[in-house]
């Protein structure tokens, strides 16, 4: 049976090619994920991300079924991750970053 190696070790003898193709597959894989496959990624459970969010378990389950919500419940949801949401428009050319949502988010921490 094989021993099981360390992904640094094995990544460490790669040549720059093989390691750039590697990290741009795990870059799109990270760029295209649900949010329970967000959350199992980050180590987290439902139950610890509900106690979190100051919710139940039921919820982030539901959370994480839905296939629309508010951008304010989704923002919420990652910053409990520990990360922040960023909206950006992608086009042909080019891509924006929409702000006008951190202007809310940036005042219900300011209510909090």
């Amino acid at each position: 049976m094989a021993k099981a190696r360390n992904f640094e070790e094995l990544q460490a003898k790669m040549s720059p090619e093989a390691r750039a193709r590697s990290e741009a597959m795990a870059r799109a894989m990270l760029a295209n994920m649900a949010l329970d496959q967000l959350r199992a990624a980050r180590e987290l459970t439902q139950e610890h991300l509900a106690a979190l969010l100051g919710i139940k378990q039921a919820s982030v389950s539901k959370m994480e079924r839905r296939t629309d919500m508010y951008i304010g419940t989704l923002s919420r949801f990652i910053e409990a991750m520990g990360g922040q949401l960023e909206i950006r428009a992608c086009f042909p050319d080019g891509s924006v970053r929409i702000t006008q949502f951190a202007d809310a988010a940036q005042q219900r921490d300011r209510s909090s």
